[in-house]
């Protein structure tokens, strides 16, 4: 009536751990912690400030998402959200703001791209990468030019370079 080679089986297949499943299963990835977030804002701040300009910088972590907004006192009221855009989009895109606006300006990436949510095609969001690896990104925003702007925010990837470079 039963069968005892299938009990067997079954009892054996129960007793067995689970299959272990390939590399693909599970991702590990690196992360830029709170403390390098903001030291990264800050030089970038202080580079603004040194060169007499009132900003915001923003720190992304590699999923888009705010670890670190600073505002200095006089900046502009869109230069926060700008800033955070501009590290989003710095992110989404894995390439500086600029390069991505020179694109869009010279034909070769579709112009519709800077209608997208949260996007900015101006200068002054970094990617933030280390080891072929994407941790971050960095904006900066009121700057008097996007040039400006992305000469902060490199300020502030110097800042943090020996720290993350892996």
């Amino acid at each position: 009536m039963r069968n005892p080679i299938l009990i067997a089986a079954a009892l054996l297949a129960l007793a067995m751990p689970p299959a272990v499943a390939g590399d693909d299963a599970v991702v590990v990835y690196k992360s830029l912690s709170p403390e390098a977030a903001l030291e990264a804002a800050q030089a970038a701040l202080k580079k603004c400030r040194d060169n007499g300009f009132q900003i915001a910088v923003a720190v992304v972590d590699r999923f888009g998402q705010p670890q670190v907004m600073l505002r200095d006192r006089f900046a502009g009221l869109p230069a926060p959200d700008t800033a955070g855009s501009k590290a989003y989009t710095a992110v989404s895109f894995r390439a500086a703001t600029g390069d991505l606006a020179k694109l869009i300006r010279a034909g070769q990436l579709d112009s519709g791209l800077a209608r997208l949510p949260r996007v900015v095609m101006l200068a002054g969001g970094l990617p933030i990468e280390a080891g072929g690896a994407l941790l971050g990104g960095i904006g900066v925003s009121g700057a008097p030019g996007g040039d400006k702007d992305e000469e902060c925010a490199k300020a502030g990837l110097d800042a943090i370079r020996d720290r993350i470079d892996f």
